[in-house]
């Protein structure tokens, strides 16, 4: 099992979308990717000025292949992946502000 940080450019005209695709609970249903995409996109956090951060559990080869192909690649664009160790990522954001605070005006 392997542990990213992902760092990714949010397409602003579809974040209202996918907020509602993760509030459905569909994507948190799909196997094998779906609860760990859920979790990530739930508590992604503003890495710089438009581009979002999350710790991503994968064991894609290329990293998350799977997630890209059903989700990532439609709603992102610079999808880049750093390899790190369970929890590391998440300890190196957790003071940043989440992308669905409702008063954050970047999405």
């Amino acid at each position: 099992m392997a542990y990213y940080l992902v760092t990714a450019k949010p397409i602003a005209s579809k974040m209202k979308d996918l907020r509602k695709w993760l509030d459905s609970g569909e994507i948190n249903v799909m196997r094998p990717f779906g609860n760990a995409l859920q979790s990530g996109l739930d508590n992604a956090r503003w890495h710089s000025d438009g581009v979002a951060i999350w710790e991503e559990e994968d064991y894609c080869v290329p990293p998350l292949a799977q997630e890209r192909a059903a989700v990532l690649d439609e709603y992102f664009t610079n999808i880049e992946v750093e390899h790190v160790t369970k929890g590391e990522g998440w300890k190196k954001i957790e003071s940043l502000i989440t992308i669905w605070e409702p008063h954050d005006n970047r999405i």
